[in-house]
């Protein structure tokens, strides 16, 4: 096989191809990033168009640009794309891809072409997704969730549906297959535990909970069309099933999941960090042992999502402890951050700013989480507006935002360009602003008593759901000029040398954009930690 001649002017394949074919046929672990890059934040578009139509459905009481089923549908879809298209993926599939091979001093991950193969998987999903939407008898209208008996009765599209996720989850097993051989084989020479990245640690961390916790919703899906098409009577009642059986499986996976969406976040979050307050990581090693504790300990905390299904007080007992307890080595990383920014020489750049907001969203949605986690508060909390409000606290607010960041931070290194941070700081400001706007208002009328998922509500609700409809508007606004600022400076941005923010991980230390073979013929040798920032200086731009 021919290899390209290394240069330093973008991405290469390991063939001679080029063009469209040059990167669909393409091992190089750097463009299937950016093919995962380009879907990912496409999928995001379109589930926040989606979004905004059920805010704008919410904004007065009554019926206005949508019916209770296409409702039902919308967000259904919304939640659909947003959970398995862009969250799970997000990080771990288009930043671990770009950034994991560099980082550990690897010239590629170690499976190439299972790695190109969890691309097409998660394409495969994607259109199997969309088929859904537009084909057979109409949108599913079940909730991501998928609970039954309503999935199982439903004459909406919920099989394809279904089938989506479950291509998309096999796509998430190749990954982490993938991810946790790449750090335990490839590490250059000198490159030891102690000298990981942290970014490195809660992939390797997240790598083991889609390795084995996927397999459940596989299963689970798998269950669920035997119960559509061949009434297997494993959640029917009447055919002596039991539908808390559903939803045991479901959230031993989707638990878990949550921590596949936020453990890489936080590690993007330990990046810039330091970065940009010019020291090393405060507790490296907490910091380290805390992204395993989290994906251990959130392992068994599913059935808290579960309190007013029925359960007995002890299994309460149990889970409400269990998720107070995992609450710790998240606390520890909050602290061990606002460490490190403890004296010192901070500089706000585009990045910093994100992974500020990231801090106090994600603080705001766990003190929510420990409400949720208690079960008399459960009981009154659950199903309202406030679980909406939570969750996106802690995903958006959280993943999102730290995907925000990661695009501020690493983009300019993988397109050799950097973009206008004047427009970055202002649609910052409207993101931040349109976000807690939007969420904090969802929160307060969940706290009033507003149920989740009505397309309509009472009078007395009116007020802050014309604020969180307004929020949304303003939130809208910002990403619309986040983006159109990010791809401008792809495109003409201006260009940049191989260190812009003064980083002193290994992709700093590589040409911008990375060349084929990342670090030339001749792999590195480590010889300091991973933010020893001794000598090191950002280039001007």
């Amino acid at each position: 096989m021919t290899k390209t001649p290394l240069t330093n002017s973008g991405f290469y394949s390991e063939s001679p191809r080029s063009g469209v074919l040059g990167w669909l046929l393409s091992t190089d672990h750097k463009r299937i990033g950016m093919m995962y890059l380009g879907c990912i934040t496409t999928m995001f578009i379109v589930a926040a168009v989606l979004g905004l139509a059920m805010r704008l459905q919410l904004f007065t009481p009554g019926q206005h640009i949508m019916t209770a089923q296409t409702y039902n549908a919308t967000f259904t879809v919304h939640g659909i794309i947003m959970i398995f298209l862009f969250i799970i993926p997000s990080i771990p599939a288009a930043f671990g891809n770009l950034l994991l091979p560099i980082q550990i001093g690897a010239r590629d991950v170690f499976f190439p072409k299972l790695n190109l193969l969890s691309w097409y998987l998660y394409i495969s999903g994607a259109i199997l997704a969309i088929l859904a939407i537009f084909t057979g008898t109409g949108a599913p209208d079940t909730g991501w969730t998928f609970y039954v008996p309503f999935s199982t009765q439903t004459s909406t599209n919920v099989s394809l549906a279904a089938m989506a996720a479950f291509m998309l989850g096999f796509s998430s097993i190749l990954t982490g297959i993938n991810f946790v051989t790449t750090i335990h084989r490839l590490r250059a020479e000198g490159m030891g535990w102690g000298r990981l990245p942290l970014f490195v640690w809660t992939l390797y961390a997240t790598a083991w909970i889609q390795v084995l916790a996927t397999p459940m919703l596989g299963i689970t899906l798998v269950l669920v069309m035997l119960e559509r098409f061949f009434g297997a009577g494993l959640f029917d009642v009447a055919s002596g099933g039991d539908p808390i059986l559903f939803q045991h499986l479901f959230w031993i996976y989707s638990h878990p999941a949550v921590y596949i969406m936020i453990l890489p976040a936080m590690g993007v979050i330990s990046e810039i960090i330091p970065t940009f307050s010019r020291k090393p990581l405060f507790g490296y090693w907490a910091m380290a042992i805390s992204s395993l504790a989290i994906a251990f300990a959130g392992s068994l905390v599913w059935a808290h999502h579960m309190y007013a299904s029925g359960m007995s007080d002890f299994a309460i007992l149990v889970f409400s402890l269990l998720t107070f307890i995992v609450a710790i080595p998240s606390a520890i990383k909050i602290f061990n951050w606002i460490s490190t920014l403890y004296k010192g020489s901070i500089q706000l750049g585009p990045p910093m700013l994100y992974a500020l907001a990231f801090i106090l969203q994600f603080a705001i949605g766990g003190l929510g989480g420990l409400a949720l986690g208690a079960a008399a508060a459960d009981i009154h909390l659950h199903d309202t507006t406030f679980v909406v409000g939570h969750f996106h606290y802690t995903m958006f607010g959280g993943t999102g935002f730290a995907f925000f960041a990661a695009l501020h931070y690493w983009l300019p290194k993988f397109t050799g360009r950097m973009y206008n941070h004047k427009i970055a700081f202002i649609a910052w400001g409207l993101l931040f602003v349109g976000f807690n706007v939007t969420y904090m208002a969802m929160q307060a009328v969940g706290i009033q008593g507003m149920p989740r998922r009505y397309y309509d509500y009472l009078p007395e609700f009116q007020t802050l759901n014309m604020v969180a409809t307004l929020g949304s508007w303003v939130l809208a606004a910002g990403l619309i000029m986040m983006f159109a600022n990010l791809l401008k400076g792809m495109l003409n941005g201006k260009l940049i040398g191989m260190n812009p923010w003064g980083g002193a991980t290994l992709e700093w230390q590589v040409p911008s954009p990375p060349p084929m073979l990342n670090f030339g013929k001749e792999d590195p040798v480590v010889t300091r930690g991973p933010y020893d920032y001794k000598g090191v200086k950002a280039d001007e731009f």
